[in-house]
């Protein structure tokens, strides 16, 4: 009896979210290094002050400027949670902020799984704007104009994706090269015995 494969949906994990964070005022980083021994501040080397929390597992680099740039975070609402117990931690130190802090998303990096095979040398011959160089790198670059990310596709189906502003971004990627290899015919599964029928 021939096996039935059903299709598997493809999983994403965020690896990485980059976001500016500006608050509408100077910052003294000497007061915050003197208040909070933990942080680290060496204007010498760098202008930014380091801050890093335990949970989520997030660092923040944080100029005098009231800019900070955070990163680590593995989704928004984690990031959001971060910018919270940071702001809280200097308030609670006796810094004084004053506005509300607007977080923009820079750039989010993802993990993602197709759970099939892809054919890296057809793509790269049907798909526009994309760099395929086997000997140089496995895998093939495929940038994509929208959402604006690019994806590093393996043979496995396995992908990275950079570039994306928002979760669902990075979901609309993936599901989006999904389909047009699929249309392309580049991808590849293995097939049971049951299920091949010599032509």
């Amino acid at each position: 009896m021939s096996q039935l494969v059903l299709e598997r949906e493809p999983s994403i994990k965020i690896e990485n979210i980059v976001a500016t964070v500006t608050l509408d005022q100077t910052l003294d980083l000497y007061a915050i290094e003197r208040s909070i021994p933990t942080v680290e501040y060496n204007p010498d080397q760098f202008p930014g002050l380091i801050f890093r929390l335990d949970t989520p597992k997030v660092t923040a680099l944080i100029f005098k400027s009231g800019k900070m740039v955070v990163t680590g975070a593995k989704s928004t609402l984690e990031l959001i949670r971060a910018v919270k117990k940071i702001i809280r931690t200097l308030r609670k130190k006796g810094i004084v902020i004053t506005g509300k802090p607007k977080i923009q998303i820079q750039n989010i990096v993802a993990s993602a799984n197709l759970y099939v095979e892809v054919n890296l040398e057809k793509a790269a011959f049907l798909l526009e704007d994309n760099m395929y160089e086997p000997e140089q790198f496995p895998g093939l670059i495929y940038r994509m104009s929208d959402p604006q990310v690019v994806l590093l596709i393996f043979s496995s189906g396995k992908m990275v994706i950079t570039g994306a502003k928002s979760e669902d971004e990075v979901r609309e990627a993936v599901y989006k090269i999904y389909q047009k290899l699929k249309e392309l015919g580049c991808i590849r599964r293995h097939i049971t015995e049951e299920e091949y029928i010599p032509v």
